[in-house]
């Protein structure tokens, strides 16, 4: 791997991480088995005040993201300068970045000027469940003071955390300390790729523990913070080790089953389907469902019956859910032979509301309306029963969001195209962290646990 610059001053944990202190200070925060990663990845203080984080992408580009939610894809031009298209669109923005060497750390941003933000970063080592290897790191805000530190649990990605989750600068940027590391069967972590949450909650309980043993008196609040999938395995994390507050992104209050449906369901009622039409589309999704769940022993003559009975529907072509499009093509023997490599163990079956009628410590919940991935709509509804039982749950949806929490344009042929990010979900999340809450937050629609004008998470940071 080429030199980089990081911007970060590296406290070694042990004495091999000693004699390795050059040559991890010049990693950008990456470990030397990951992919090469352009120097100037990393969080700069713009001469406003506000931060901003210049992130990898695909192919050789980056990607800036402000706290505000806006974001744009930065593409190579001549000297370092870079070109600048807003969301994911191909529109040019006017955000166009130039960069100083690496070793300088200087920026200009849209005609703006800023600074690379040192932080202090521990590179660590920790066992997960059964004596998994799992390889994180600890990045705190500059100083001596108490923080709070979140603990940041990813989704179903297969690739490394600690290369892609731009979370890991942004918190600290804004005084909050961020643990990421590599989920078991990624990146430089050890095992193998699983979807049982459970592991993956007992992995997280280990990361927890090591992130404030890193801290140590810095630690002030501390807690989890899971997207998508992790939506899942945070709230089970929080049953089996204390924390003082957990986020969930996008996440679901329904079983991955349960999921597929409502994704079905929502996407043909985008589309103007009504509810005879969403119940015959069930039949097949129950049907992929059962194939699945089933370890791929059950459901092909359920599923090849619906498929012979509705091949010919005008809506047939329009089915998608979050899994069943993928199957849905396939013969039974193509399905058993290919489906062996998506066997992750996954909880087909999960009873989310048992774990979460579990959990005592305060939730905070951000989902978005337009979530075709992760249908909002039902989540929402048995989160605010919960709030109805006296459960110390927030949630806040925010209108016109995708999955990831992204507003989006509609394209001609019926497609998304993401723009930015909501505005107030990264505020928000912060906020929660810091044990504050500053509303409004953006568009978001909030609601208080019980009885409740604000979070039950009053408690500010040390």
């Amino acid at each position: 791997m080429a030199p980089m610059q990081v911007g970060v001053r590296v406290i070694a944990t042990d004495t091999t991480q000693r004699t390795r202190m050059l040559s991890i200070l010049l990693a950008t925060l990456l470990s030397s088995a990951q992919p090469v990663v352009d120097c100037h990845v990393g969080a700069y203080r713009l001469t406003d005040g506000s931060s901003l984080d210049i992130a990898p992408s695909d192919d050789g580009t980056l990607r800036w993201r402000r706290i505000d939610g806006t974001t744009g894809k930065l593409t190579r031009g001549q000297k370092d300068a870079w070109t600048s298209t807003g969301g994911w669109t191909p529109r040019p923005d006017g955000k166009d970045v130039t960069f100083t060497d690496c070793a300088k750390g200087g920026i200009t941003f849209g005609g703006m000027g800023g600074q690379r933000i040192h932080f202090e970063v521990h590179d660590a080592t920790f066992v997960g469940e059964g004596g998994t290897k799992l390889v994180g790191r600890l990045i705190l805000p500059e100083g001596k003071g108490k923080v709070p530190v979140v603990v940041l649990i990813h989704g179903s990605e297969h690739e490394s955390a600690r290369v892609d989750d731009h979370m890991q600068r942004q918190l600290p940027a804004e005084g909050v300390a961020a643990f990421v590391y590599d989920k078991r069967g990624t990146g430089d972590s050890g095992g193998t790729y699983t979807q049982d949450y459970s592991v993956l909650a007992n992995d997280a309980v280990a990361a927890v523990s090591e992130a404030r043993a890193l801290a140590g008196a810095r630690a002030g609040r501390v807690g989890f913070r899971g997207g998508s999938q992790g939506g899942w395995v945070a709230p089970l994390a929080a049953t089996r080790t204390k924390v003082d507050f957990v986020m969930v992104g996008y996440g679901l209050a329904i079983s991955p089953l349960e999921e597929d449906r409502e994704a079905v369901a929502f996407q043909l009622q985008l589309k103007g389907y009504d509810q005879a039409t969403i119940d015959k589309a069930w039949e097949i999704s129950d049907a992929i469902g059962l194939i699945l769940s089933s370890n791929l022993t059950q459901g092909y003559e359920q599923l090849d019956a619906a498929r012979n009975k509705y091949r010919n529907e005008p809506w047939y072509k329009d089915i998608r859910g979050d899994f069943s499009y993928m199957v849905l093509p396939y013969t039974a023997d193509e399905i058993r032979e290919k489906g062996k490599a998506f066997m992750f163990h996954t909880p087909w079956h999960y009873d989310s509301m048992a774990v979460l009628r579990k959990v005592k410590t305060p939730q905070l919940w951000m989902l978005g309306e337009d979530d075709i991935d992760a249908p909002s709509a039902e989540t929402l509804r048995r989160l605010k029963s919960l709030q109805a039982e006296g459960l110390p749950i927030t949630t806040a949806l925010f209108p016109h969001a995708e999955h990831g929490l992204t507003d989006y344009e509609l394209q001609a042929d019926g497609s998304r195209l993401s723009t930015r990010y909501s505005e107030g979900y990264m505020r928000m999340t912060i906020d929660y962290a810091l044990g504050q809450w500053h509303a409004p937050y953006g568009a978001s629609q909030v609601s208080y646990p019980k009885s409740a004008s604000e979070p039950a998470n009053h408690a500010q940071t040390p």
